[in-house]
């Protein structure tokens, strides 16, 4: 199949992206029902569109999941992928923008989300995907377009270029003006715009609007500059050879209006894509994928299925998968391919081998996780490398009857392979299993999947904190253990001195016995009984750090000493001298800088403090305009749910980066509180 320049397409790939609530579900909508893959548009306040049909999705009201769509437009087949907005599903689309062709980022004029499209805006240009903004909810436009793009422009690298232009009627927007093919369009609710001639009153802003557009693209194109300065009409072959071009090329970001909800502007949008989205071969070519034998596939997200077990949706950017095919992944695990399938919503249909281009779901493909490369026949290239993941929240789970472990792991493990930016650690301090994450609804949404898609039950809590205890003075204390019970008895005896090390000193032991009061043969004993009850817990109930233990004198008895008795002798020791030493609480200080939006600096000094944080410096955040990073030592006890209140100072865009630092004494009232918390009284 060819498209109107003679060029073949073959299969695309489409990435919908952009700000919460901007209107990407709807757009998605909105194209199945233009393109006639749907009879009816759905609408969200009705819960029954294709996209966010999950139950998580519709209980919580906003995408949390990557929505997959085939559809055709004019003889070219294409994959629309709908990825969350908000910045704690970020992850769901960073597998599918690894093997699409192009983006099409949903935006409104809304100045607040201007920071959330920036973080969007960033990675696409970092990735060097092709992609244009679709403006959204035109028809509640007021102002000027041309205000909105100034507004929109510090969120992009590059120039924002208008190509439409809306037309309004007492000041309700009817339709827009292409300003590359010079055409008006009268808007219709629900269904294709209408041609017809441009009204005289929108002749002078088209030509103004048109010179702006032709400008910018100029910059890249001496022959189109030297027309322009010279007044000559340029033909519209050049013109949108340039406009392709640069923005293949990552030099411009072509602008296209419409609404989503009433169906306006989509058939200018997918003409706009059929024309300008780059092919396969194209993104192989991006990508550095080289043209070989067998077959190559992105796993843009994996899915546990109620009546098929697991599936992939899978990009085939070469060659061609057959049901049956082994397909292996760049660490060399491998899997057989159970079934191909067509994906539209929570739908699958079988389907026969997948071509290239083409984007199916795979069954039974179990050695696979999201963000994959696999291939057959061939090495495995590895197109996106597992990216760094910061969590910035956590809670222990645990399931509600201990006969549910083993159920609770298993659903555990296929969350992780679904979404492998979450973190999964098993404290043995604590018996605690604890689930990082990127927020409060990223981990409320996992909670529900664990619940409701694989039935375990589960309690959660807040993750106990890693308080420690050491000393401030020293002490000489003698431990004797002595017992006599017919036969022979217990007998160790041992004076040690205990004494408080500089922070982060660890835990030592040492001997300065002479005339061997304690023979060498129990020394090891005595370290041993140290040591045990350093892991127990000193006075106030928790493990102690940086203390060191020597023995310095004891007895023994020929007969009745052991190592036993040693080892009971020096944890005695140990409990009746650390009481004497001063034992205070530390509790971990972690090193933590937050990014933000430079408007919301002045809010963020204010949060940290009041979670008793110390601020050491604030710059701007290094290839961000408009951002600063704010560095500051805080208590790992108040990070907790320092992200929900980061996020809601920052429009939902503030994150942080965080790492162990040092221990730090505390006490007073703080200390007894701990304390009470965990069952134990501060001396």
């Amino acid at each position: 199949m060819a498209n109107d320049n003679g060029r073949q397409a073959g299969p695309r790939c489409i990435a919908l992206v952009g700000p919460f609530a901007s209107g990407k579900t709807s757009l998605l909508e909105a194209i199945l029902m233009r393109t006639g893959a749907i009879t009816r548009q759905g609408h969200a306040r009705d819960g029954n569109m294709v996209g966010d049909a999950a139950p998580e999705a519709r209980s919580n009201g906003m995408s949390v999941e990557v929505n997959v769509a085939e559809t055709e437009f004019m003889g070219d087949r294409y994959t629309f992928t709908d990825c969350p907005g908000s910045v704690e599903f970020q992850y769901e689309s960073l597998a599918v923008l690894a093997g699409a062709d192009m983006a099409v980022v949903v935006a409104e004029a809304d100045p607040k989300k201007v920071a959330a499209l920036q973080l969007i805006l960033r990675d696409l240009e970092a990735r060097k995907l092709p992609h244009l903004i679709f403006l959204n909810k035109i028809d509640k436009l007021s102002g000027q377009v041309r205000d909105i793009l100034t507004m929109l422009q510090p969120a992009s690298r590059v120039p924002l270029v208008l190509r439409q232009l809306p037309m309004t009627k007492g000041g309700v927007v009817t339709g827009c003006i292409d300003l590359a093919l010079e055409r008006a369009h009268v808007y219709h609710e629900a269904r294709e715009s209408e041609i017809v001639a441009l009204p005289d009153g929108e002749k002078a802003d088209e030509v103004a609007a048109r010179t702006a557009m032709l400008e910018q693209i100029a910059d890249y194109d001496d022959v189109l500059m030297e027309q322009l300065l010279e007044d000559v009409q340029p033909e519209k072959d050049l013109i949108f050879k340039d406009l392709v071009e640069e923005m293949r090329a990552g030099k411009i970001c072509p602008v296209f209006i419409g609404s989503a909800e009433h169906g306006n502007g989509i058939t200018r949008l997918l003409k706009a894509i059929r024309h300008e989205a780059p092919t396969v071969k194209e993104t192989r070519a991006r990508l550095g994928l080289a043209d070989g034998p067998g077959a190559v596939v992105q796993i843009m997200k994996t899915m546990q299925t109620a009546r098929s077990g697991k599936m992939c949706v899978a990009r085939v950017l070469s060659g061609s998968v057959a049901d049956g095919a082994t397909l292996r992944s760049v660490d060399g695990r491998e899997s057989k391919v159970s079934g191909i399938f067509r994906v539209t919503g929570q739908e699958t249909q079988k389907r026969e081998a997948a071509k290239e281009g083409e984007t199916v779901a795979l069954g039974k493909v179990e050695a696979a996780r999201t963000g994959d490369t696999l291939a057959s026949g061939r090495m495995v290239p590895d197109l996106m490398p597992p990216p760094e993941s910061m969590p910035m929240m956590a809670i222990a789970v645990s399931p509600k009857e201990r006969k549910d472990d083993v159920r609770l792991s298993t659903a555990l493990q296929r969350i992780l392979e679904e979404d492998p930016s979450l973190h999964l650690t098993h404290v043995p301090e604590t018996g605690e299993t604890v689930l990082e994450g990127h927020g409060e609804m990223h981990l409320r949404v996992v909670v529900e999947r664990i619940t409701g898609r694989y039935g375990v039950p589960v309690t959660t809590s807040v993750p106990r904190i890693a308080y420690r205890e050491t000393i401030k003075k020293s002490a000489n204390v003698r431990g004797r253990h002595k017992k006599q019970s017919g036969g022979h008895g217990q007998f160790g005896d041992v004076v040690l001195t205990i004494k408080p090390l500089p922070r982060g000193g660890g835990l030592g032991f040492d001997e300065k016995i002479t005339g061997g009061v304690v023979p060498r043969q129990y020394i090891s004993s005595v370290e041993a009984g140290v040591r045990e009850y350093f892991g127990m817990g000193g006075p106030l109930g928790f493990p102690v750090v940086d203390v060191a233990v020597t023995l310095t004198d004891g007895s023994y008895h020929t007969v009745d000493s052991s190592d036993m008795a040693f080892r009971q002798a020096a944890q005695i020791g140990m409990r009746e001298g650390m009481p004497q030493c001063e034992p205070v609480l530390l509790e971990p200080v972690m090193e933590v800088t937050v990014h933000c939006p430079s408007e919301a600096t002045a809010r963020i000094n204010a949060i940290l403090p009041r979670r008793r944080g110390q601020i050491v410096g604030s710059d701007t955040r290094e290839g961000w305009d408009g951002w600063d990073d704010i560095h500051a030592y805080v208590p790992a006890s108040e990070m907790q749910d320092l992200i929900i209140e980061l996020r809601s100072a920052t429009a939902g865009v503030g994150s942080f980066e965080q790492e162990f630092d040092h221990l730090a004494e505390i006490g007073g009232r703080l200390a007894e509180e701990v304390a009470s918390k965990y069952g134990r009284q501060v001396a």
